[in-house]
């Protein structure tokens, strides 16, 4: 049976655990050349190597710090230079937060923005023009269901997550005709180490899996959804289980949602 990514380049950022591992070596299984990048170099080689294991005709590391705003153009440029050319471009990298809007520092407030919504738009402004030029392409964010409705302790990452929702959307809008299709992959709890990364109020990791997050789906669960979905070429999907409910109270009763979310317990 054919493989649905055979010999497609696929560019994954946060791509050294969780979500982003997982999706690299569903990738892999499907046939695909894979880019993966994060900040940690020695967990990448071990990334790439699985995916040569699992049937990626060849994978590639590309290590950087995505707060390093300033120089992701070159990033990309080398990105798109490794293979010569991406077809699908996955910005799944990010951190989490942990902290009142009042307590919580505007470093803090703009180290997140700067990882989760910033580096995700600055590097799909210079991959875009190419994917359009090229005849087409796809683009993949992971958002988040704290992208649809305010959290408590999460006043950076909701708002960046909501801010990825109007890009990305935009960016449909605008190049559907030019054959660019966008997937906006919007997770509840997935069991990641993405709570334990969290900056703290102060910039300090928070250190703890938060007990809703050690309860979510796994992220080869997760994977084999988000995967099936960009084949798709679906327009939004949403990974989770219970807490996705929310969602839907959100859009057809939003008082009763914001009375919810204040009850939630953040941790």
């Amino acid at each position: 049976m054919a493989k649905k990514f055979q010999d497609k380049v696929v560019w994954i950022t946060g791509a050294s655990s969780g979500i982003g591992e997982a999706t690299a070596y569903r990738f892999a299984q499907e046939g695909a050349r894979l880019i993966v990048t994060a900040l940690e170099a020695d967990l990448l080689e071990h990334v790439t190597a699985r995916c040569k294991a699992l049937g990626a005709p060849d994978a590639a590391a590309l290590p950087f710090d995505l707060s390093r705003t300033d120089e992701l153009e070159r990033l990309a440029e080398q990105a798109w230079d490794t293979f010569g050319h991406i077809d699908v471009f996955y910005n799944n990298a990010g951190i989490s937060q942990r902290g009142t809007t009042v307590e919580t520092e505007m470093r803090v407030i703009r180290k997140v923005m700067d990882v989760d919504y910033y580096a995700p738009v600055v590097l799909t402004k210079a991959v875009l023009p190419r994917m359009v030029a090229r005849g087409g392409g796809q683009l993949a964010v992971t958002t988040s269901i704290a992208g649809l409705f305010g959290f408590p302790q999460r006043c950076a990452y909701c708002s960046a997550k909501h801010a990825l929702y109007g890009f990305f959307e935009t960016v449909q809008a605008e190049c559907y005709n030019d054959n660019i299709r966008v997937t906006i992959v919007c997770p509840g709890r997935v069991r990641t180490n993405i709570s334990l990364h969290a900056l703290e109020k102060d910039g300090r990791q928070h250190g703890t899996m938060d007990a809703g997050q050690a309860g979510g789906i796994t992220p080869e669960k997760a994977a084999r959804q988000i995967v099936r979905a960009i084949y798709r070429r679906r327009r939004e999907i949403r990974v989770g289980s219970k807490e996705l409910l929310m969602a839907q109270i959100k859009r057809f009763f939003p008082g009763l949602c914001a009375r919810l979310a204040r009850k939630i317990k953040p941790m």
